[in-house]
């Protein structure tokens, strides 16, 4: 497994059991130790320190988080996220700790401004379970929140590592290739699938490393290596504006955070990050 994968701390008790009883639900919401999530420029807001911010609940917020340490723990729906770049500016605040929270606040309140509708009937639908699932008055329908499967991988040619780059990410930023998991299709086959897609490299022997939630809006990141059939590349432009081959020096060079290597790493906050240190000690 790689070290310290961000997002991937324990986190909060969720209290599932919980989630059902509407009585129980009422009597954390009035509890005075229970505490609600503060929402800045549409996320979890974050203290100077890198923890959450948190103010006294007021037995209104629709969404219980958990349990932390048997104090309960309320969130807001919030409001919409800003700009892609403000949300990384604020994860590079974030401690690793206060990171499965943020993820799974930020996930579930987006899903529920994104799905007030039901998807079968068109009805509004309504908050349940304490924001863990919505039902249709209308047709009766539930629907739970969905988590999209990413894979993101590192392709391996004789000592090298396959590295691209999308044209939004800063200068000279490369990292892991990734896509979303298509219907009908395995980890391993989409691992191939996207790696031949945006490089044109044909892979075997896919193995899985680790994963990572990510909350924008609502992936699952699988992290995973594969061995290449050889080096040769087609890159599709459409999906990446560069990609090559990378030597361990040169990983080792930009995981230091030195500027004057081969290339930028991927933030410590990213999976790829982990992935890129996982395959080095590997």
């Amino acid at each position: 497994m790689p070290p310290e994968i961000f997002f991937a701390a324990p986190g909060l008790d969720r209290a599932d059991a919980l989630r059902g009883d509407q009585e129980a639900l009422a009597r954390l919401a009035t509890d005075p130790a229970a505490r609600a999530l503060s929402w800045e420029n549409g996320l979890p807001a974050i203290e100077v320190d890198g923890r959450l911010r948190w103010a006294s609940a007021n037995g209104d917020e629709p969404l219980f988080l958990g349990l932390d340490g048997g104090v309960p723990c309320f969130s807001d729906i919030g409001e919409e996220a800003g700009d892609l770049r403000a949300q990384f500016n604020a994860l590079a605040h974030l401690s690793a700790a206060e990171a499965p929270l943020f993820a799974a606040a930020t996930s579930l309140a987006s899903w529920h401004r994104r799905h007030p509708f039901c998807a079968k009937c068109g009805s509004r639908s309504e908050i349940e379970r304490g924001g863990w699932s919505r039902r249709c008055p209308a047709c009766n329908a539930e629907h739970y929140p969905r988590v999209d499967p990413v894979v993101i991988m590192l392709a391996k040619h004789d000592g090298r590592v396959l590295l691209g780059r999308q044209p939004r990410f800063p200068p000279r930023r490369y990292s892991a290739l990734a896509g979303f998991v298509e219907v009908g299709e395995s980890l391993e086959q989409a691992v191939s699938r996207e790696l031949f897609e945006e490089s044109g490299v044909r892979v075997r022997d896919v193995r899985y490393v680790g994963s990572q939630p990510w909350p924008f809006p609502s992936s699952l990141m699988i992290a995973c290596t594969a061995v290449a059939e050889d080096d040769r590349l087609t890159v599709d432009t459409q999906e990446l504006e560069d990609a090559r081959w990378f030597t361990r020096a040169e990983v080792a060079e930009a995981l230091t955070g030195g500027s004057d290597g081969a290339f930028i790493a991927p933030p410590p906050f990213a999976i790829a990050h982990s992935l890129l240190q996982h395959w080095l000690a590997a």
